[in-house]
């Protein structure tokens, strides 16, 4: 059984999610797209208009919600990084990190499926989340 701190643990959930993420978002394009697109070199001016411009709607929003992601990922990272390393692990943040996850999960059909305004609050609850970690670990 693993030791890791538990904002540790949760961090590589959150980048389990985005591999699914990832997934996600492969599978709904290739289904949509022609493969010489989606297997291509995306050269510009040989595809046109960028692949998430070509998709529906709903895969659009899942490109987006992948993305969004992996700049909210960015923060959380941080956030670990700055408890583990400030060995600040408490209570407070192991449950920040549990929120954090917990937002992102919900946040994905929240965007795929036009979710208003929940998409927008969960967003901010990540947001929250990872920020009270790092000011957990400062004060």
């Amino acid at each position: 059984m693993s030791t890791l701190p538990t904002e540790v643990t949760v961090l590589a959930l959150a980048g389990l999610l985005q591999v699914c993420q990832i997934g996600l978002m492969s599978v709904t394009a290739n289904l949509e797209l022609d493969k010489s697109k989606t297997l291509g070199p995306r050269d510009p001016g040989r595809l046109g208009k960028p692949l998430v411009e070509q998709v529906s709607a709903r895969t659009g929003r899942i490109f987006r919600a992948m993305d969004n992601h992996f700049e909210a990922l960015i923060l959380f990272t941080i956030a670990v990084a700055v408890v583990t390393l400030g060995q600040a692990s408490s209570p407070l943040t192991a449950t920040c990190a549990w929120i954090y996850l917990g937002a992102r999960i919900l946040y994905v059909p929240a965007y795929a499926f036009g979710w208003v305004p929940w998409r927008s609050l969960l967003w901010l609850t990540g947001l929250i989340a990872s920020a009270l970690m790092i000011l957990a670990t400062l004060f």
